[in-house]
């Protein structure tokens, strides 16, 4: 499996769209004389703010072929969305009407700010509008490194391994990794244990997936009488399904997903690393985040016997002195998009990327459903990133 082959794309906060199918909104606008500008537009910050349309500027500028005079167009407020009349200007912006000569006419705006160059040179043809590109302090955002991709392919092929296995059911895989030593910190699996049911009586989250997933991991799947039924993310409510019988041993946990085991794992690598420092808390561990204080996050050395270092990454930092805060700063890797409670987890966790190989159309919460991300009310946000595999590597992984 050649990582050249293999494609890391990033997946923002909310779902691409076609730059000419963008959503928009009704507004009231009116044609104004240049010289009440500055006034109109102070009386209308005042009264008619617009929260919601901070991308958009207030005030159009057009210049007249015939005149060679510019044009001046505002945005009065907000317009009801089914209705089409004047009368629905509010008092207070009414009021502005007959001083300053204003002519009220209604028009549309773009509802969403640019994420791209492409929506917004589109959003201008209407209306200008501000474009910030996205910043993140997070790597990989704009590209990574050949170096940095082949890690990432290594770590992705871990995760393949211990998912597509030919003695066990298919299962989701999670990796958690310190990226600054490409060291695994936890590598577990779904903690589920199938029903003795046929494996072509698959759940109706199973058929869905299988209708909109990818061809890649269903033809894998059923070259080895595989099934998805045994994958907890794609199948959160399995464990209400199964049948309590104490004299079968099958049963299914609701919360032994492979992401919340990893973080499991994690925790108790890190209290048996610190077993002193069991009762710090979080407070403790965080340090304000300005210049002059260390890092928020102090990081492990033991050597995992997973995965190798050369002396060249043990000399990027110096030894550590506390015990970690939860996975601040750590990578996680998955072959399934996680479901919305194992992304909500990470989030708690403070995990820095996640980077998953096929997406969880029916409960995702990385863009399958949910798109926490994306969520602003979070106090804190992670970057995902998909990896697109090969064609053959689920089927390589299953020779092996």
């Amino acid at each position: 499996m050649d990582s050249d082959t293999w494609e890391i794309i990033h997946v923002p906060e909310k779902p691409a769209l076609s730059p000419d199918h963008q959503p928009t909104v009704k507004v009231f606008a009116s044609v104004i004389k240049p010289k009440f500008a500055n006034t109109i537009v102070r009386h209308l910050c005042k009264i008619a703010p617009l929260e919601d349309l901070r991308h958009v500027k207030r005030v159009k500028k057009k210049i007249l072929p015939d005149h060679g005079e510019p044009q001046l167009t505002v945005i009065l407020c907000l317009a009801p969305e089914h209705h089409d009349h004047l009368n629905d200007l509010p008092p207070d912006v009414q009021k502005l009407v007959d001083p300053y000569e204003l002519s009220p006419f209604i028009t549309e705006v773009y509802k969403y700010a640019a994420v791209s160059k492409e929506e917004w040179e589109e959003q201008s043809k209407i209306w200008p509008t501000s474009f910030h590109p996205p910043t993140y302090n997070i790597d990989g955002i704009d590209g990574f490194s050949k170096e940095e991709t082949q890690s990432i392919c290594k770590f992705m092929r871990i995760v393949i391994d211990m998912a597509v296995s030919g003695h066990k059911p298919f299962v989701n895989a999670a990796v958690i990794v310190d990226p600054l030593v490409r060291r695994i910190i936890a590598s577990e699996t779904d903690q589920v244990y199938a029903s003795s049911a046929p494996h072509d009586k698959t759940s109706a989250e199973t058929r869905s997936f299988k209708e909109t997933g990818d061809i890649c991991l269903n033809d894998t799947l059923e070259k080895n009488n595989g099934s998805l039924s045994t994958v907890a993310c794609l199948n959160p409510w399995q464990w209400c399904l199964q049948p309590h019988d104490t004299e079968n041993c099958s049963h299914w946990h609701p919360l032994r997903h492979a992401s919340m085991v990893a973080i499991e794992s994690s925790s108790a690598r890190d209290r048996h690393m610190f077993p002193n420092s069991s009762e710090i808390s979080g407070q403790d561990l965080v340090q304000p985040s300005n210049t002059d204080s260390p890092a928020k996050k102090q990081k492990t050395s033991s050597r995992s016997p997973d995965v190798q270092t050369d002396s060249r990454e043990e000399t990027l930092r110096d030894p550590p002195m506390e015990r970690p805060y939860l996975c601040t700063g750590y990578d996680i890797f998955l072959l399934l998009e996680p479901c919305t409670m194992c992304a909500m987890a990470l989030v708690h966790q403070r995990i820095k990327r996640i980077f998953y190989a096929f997406p969880n159309p029916t409960a995702g919460g990385l863009g399958g459903v949910h798109r926490l991300q994306g969520e602003k009310s979070l106090n804190h946000h992670y970057a995902v990133f998909r990896v697109l595999l090969p064609d053959d590597a689920l089927r390589q992984s299953t020779t092996v």
